[in-house]
């Protein structure tokens, strides 16, 4: 955009060189990021496969199914926020790099696992590598981008997340129909090695240039207190039960460390995170907003995938496909979605979003096991509308409250709080699921042998897997079943859409209206009169203060 004559030039803050590159560098970064959204979908799909005695699969147990999901989960979780807060001390790039690294060798190594066991440490590992990369994505984002282009940045950043939660089923479902269940895994190893060369060449390096002290005793306290909660919400989801000793234990454990470590954040003289950003209304408004909408979604893509395969019969493949309208309209208007917010203000933007959502959710109330396709079609297009108007301007709001110098930082929290909502999303929902169905399926095992009842009614699939061992006689067992889980379901998204109500009312309170003017990006703490160092200005402006490796001055 050009300057009125003799207008004073705005300052710009990224170098010629990366700006003239900047679309480049997204499409790699959200390359990367596509990797890591996707395969904890494509291994939600082969969880059948893998629990195949060998050669087809590996024999895993229901229990260490769970885990090889929930590994991922708990490193991931657990190490967000100090892998955010390590890029922004040794560099982005960097961090980008060995994370995608670890998370493509772990991948290699994972589908050649020959026991349960293997699967799991392997899985752990590639949460490892996954919570270096998803951080330092959009921590690079907002330091390539000027301000007034990063809205629409972050709104394609978040399409590509939206993509890869929905085409995840259809790469694995494909992949399973033509090679064995290892290549689920081994697809990423050349993806990685494609990113690995694209980042070297694009991705300019970026850091905090005065970071200050470690915070040793944050760093622990935080990853203890990520780890504990998480384990508490996996464990509480695997058992239904959230009064059990080892679900309390972890998750009031967790709760505890996590209020030590704002307690001593807010006491340090050089606190890992500026607690009083939460004090702001539209950035915890934000932040809550992210932890809301996954939480509401993560639950009902957890049962939308067995009433569409247990209870309509669809295959992997298919029930992928049947998700892809809500990949295409979040591709379609998440980067158009900063149009709308200068319109009409992020809180109207993001709380008729949020009612979208829930409105999507609640219509699960009303599916049956004759609903028509085309409807399910647009129920998911319309969450993905709602998804679309909702990420990118909570996540803007998170990013732009913070100083470009401590991105990774704001990218963690942002992230941190989307992966807790999701885990507790799929628990409790997941819990109430199970228990409803539970409560509805007893009255029809009366028929089953004694010695078969009680893992008959643990699950849909596994009263399924019951029925069918019994021949004619097991279909009335079929219906009921069927029954059961639509009953367990209505309630479950009836759940869901509450929360994402919740959500709506929060947004619709503390988010900022309609502004006259963009506002003003943080100042990083540069002494004033001290010329900044490290990037180039383009052309007569003045210099930008945050340090570029690629135009740095050789010293």
């Amino acid at each position: 955009m050009s300057l009125p004559s003799g207008a004073p030039a705005a300052a710009s803050r990224v170098p010629e060189a990366v700006h003239r590159r900047r679309w480049a560098i997204l499409a790699v970064l959200m390359f990367s990021l596509l990797i890591v959204v996707l395969d904890n979908s494509i291994l939600n799909v082969a969880v059948r496969t893998i629990a195949t005695p060998a050669p087809t699969g590996i024999g895993a147990t229901q229990s260490e199914l769970e885990w090889a999901i929930n590994s991922y989960t708990l490193v991931f979780a657990g190490l967000l926020f100090t892998a955010g807060l390590l890029g922004d001390r040794v560099g982005r790039k960097k961090v980008l790099l060995g994370g995608i690294s670890v998370f493509g060798l772990a991948s290699a190594l994972a589908a050649f696992s020959s026991s349960p066991g293997e699967l799991i440490t392997w899985r752990a590992l590639m949460g490892l590598g996954a919570a270096f990369v998803m951080p330092a994505t959009l921590a690079v984002l907002m330091n390539v981008f000027e301000r007034d282009e990063q809205p629409k940045a972050i709104g394609i950043w978040a399409g590509s997340v939206g993509l890869g939660i929905a085409i995840g089923p259809i790469t694995g479902g494909a992949l399973l129909e033509h090679f064995w269940w290892g290549s689920i895994f081994l697809v990423n190893v050349p993806v990685v090695v494609i990113a690995l060369i694209a980042m070297a060449v694009l991705v300019p390096d970026s850091r905090d240039p005065a970071p200050g002290k470690v915070d040793p005793a944050g760093v622990v306290l935080s990853v203890v207190g990520l780890v504990l909660l998480v384990y508490g919400i996996i464990r509480g989801g695997e058992l239904a039960d959230f009064t059990d000793v080892t679900v309390l234990a972890p998750s009031i454990g967790g709760l505890v460390v996590l209020a030590g470590f704002v307690w001593h954040e807010k006491r340090s003289s050089h606190p890992a995170i500026d607690i009083s950003y939460f004090g702001k209304p539209a950035f915890s408004a934000a932040v809550a907003a992210v932890a809301l909408i996954f939480f509401a979604l993560m639950g009902v893509t957890f049962f939308s995938a067995f009433y569409l395969q247990s209870v309509r019969g669809y295959s992997a493949l298919q029930s992928g496909l049947l998700v892809l309208p809500l990949a295409v309209a979040q591709m379609v208007f998440a980067p158009r979605a900063r149009l709308v917010v200068d319109r009409f203000g992020a809180r109207a933007v993001c709380a008729v979003g949020m009612l979208l959502v829930a409105g999507g959710l609640a219509a699960f109330a009303l599916f049956d096991a004759e609903t028509p396709v085309w409807v399910m079609c647009v129920v998911f297009f319309v969450q993905g509308v709602g998804m679309a108007h909702v990420m990118p301007p909570v996540t803007v709001a998170v990013m732009q409250a913070l100083p470009r110098e401590r991105a990774g930082s704001g990218s963690a929290i942002n992230n941190t709080f989307r992966q807790v909502g999701g885990a507790l999303g799929v628990a409790v929902l997941g819990s109430v699921l199970s228990t409803v169905y539970r409560g509805d399926i007893e009255k029809h095992l009366d028929g089953v042998p004694a010695a078969a009842r009680g893992v008959a009614g643990e699950s849909i699939e596994a009263t399924l897997g019951v029925a069918a061992k019994l021949g004619p006689a097991g279909e009335p067992l079929v219906a009921a079943a069927n029954d059961a889980f639509i009953g367990a379901m209505h309630v479950t998204a009836a759940g869901s859409a509450a929360v994402a109500l919740i959500g709506a009312v929060v947004v619709g309170l503390f988010l900022p209206g309609r502004t006259g003017a963009p506002a003003q990006e943080p100042r990083s703490q540069e002494p004033r009169g001290q010329e900044p160092r490290g990037q180039e200005p383009r052309g007569q402006e003045p210099a930008p203060v945050e340090r570029s490796a690629e135009a740095a001055p050789a010293e």
